[in-house]
């Protein structure tokens, strides 16, 4: 496993970030204690959550599970860099979601208590809170960090301008700031590189991108349609229609490779250099087994020119689009 610092920051993490997201809903607690035991063997010491995953009626189970991982000791806890999120709503009662001072202590202590752990290593924000000022949210930061209960910030789903309007009023406050940022990023949903990128690496944060598989449509779904091993439906059929063709070229690309699709998409994001970890949401023991193996493949200069003319991508705004 090769590890690299995580932004600016002197942390440092796996190429690759176990998600957690499956667990509970879709992955039974035994078989999410053992991917996360197959993880730290094969070096992932990155794992993400969120305090809302668990689904609408048990939000915190995903936590829970951890925390009873943690709680099996072997220097569990030890061994991982755990990130989780705070943003979405947890009860119907005021006060708790978003990133106000208030929910920020909250949130933050019962994931504490959900985790089975004393502090978090990287708290983020799941998404931007277009009402509450900065100084009120780095001021709440700043307390949890002298408290000892987290270490490191980072965001998701934030536009460029957000990163950079966090930065500066963390700078006026001589805190550190973001050190990372969570997007959804892949061949085939690009658009991060128009402002997102540039604003990250410019103000000296990771990226983590999620869903590097786009939902599956990367990771061999014509293939495994042909060969009757699933059945897309739904907003993924609707997709697979509006790119058939692109993944037909894609896969037909990965074959020439030597490689599977989805071990070519996640190589990809590993050639982008403002890319840290991405991150890889298993349901079972198989699809981690996958997402590892595509640690040894390497693209070459033409087979990244061959991706970028099936998935085109973005030039740095206002580049892209202007003179």
């Amino acid at each position: 496993m090769e590890y690299t610092h995580l932004g600016r920051s002197g942390l440092q993490v796996s190429r690759l970030c176990l998600g957690t997201m499956n667990f509970g809903p879709q992955t039974e607690e035994a078989a999410a204690h053992s991917i996360m035991d197959s993880a730290q063997e094969a070096g992932i010491n990155f794992f993400d959550t969120a305090n809302v995953y668990g689904g609408a009626g048990h939000r915190g189970w995903t936590e829970e599970i951890i925390g009873r991982w943690f709680a099996q000791g072997n220097e569990r806890r030890e061994r991982t860099v755990l990130a989780t999120k705070l943003y979405g709503t947890m009860t119907d009662r005021p006060n708790e979601s978003k990133l106000s001072a208030l929910n920020i202590r909250r949130a933050l202590d019962a994931s504490l208590k959900r985790l089975q752990t004393d502090y978090i290593d990287v708290y983020q924000f799941h998404h931007i809170d277009r009402n509450t000022p900065w100084d009120e949210i780095w001021q709440a930061i700043e307390v949890a960090v002298q408290q000892g209960k987290i270490l490191y910030s980072g965001s998701s789903n934030f536009a460029g301008w957000h990163i950079a309007q966090a930065q500066e009023a963390a700078k006026r406050r001589n805190y550190t700031g973001l050190v990372s940022e969570q997007s959804i990023y892949n061949l085939l949903t690009r658009q991060v590189e128009l402002e997102v990128i540039p604003a990250a690496q410019q103000y000296g944060l990771g990226l983590i991108p999620w869903s590097p598989l786009q939902g599956g449509l990367l990771g061999g779904v014509l293939k495994k349609e042909n060969d009757g091993v699933r059945r897309t439906e739904g907003r993924a059929l609707e997709a697979l229609k509006k790119h058939r063709e692109q993944i037909q070229q894609y896969e037909d690309l990965a074959d020439d490779l030597g490689h599977e699709p989805g071990d070519v998409a996640l190589a990809w994001l590993l050639h982008q250099p403002a890319v840290t970890a991405p991150i890889v949401g298993p349901r079972t023991q198989e699809q981690l087994d996958a997402a590892i193996r595509a640690l040894d493949v390497t693209l070459d200069a033409d087979a990244l020119k061959r991706l970028d003319g099936i998935f085109p991508g973005h030039r740095t705004a206002p580049e892209d689009y202007a003179w």
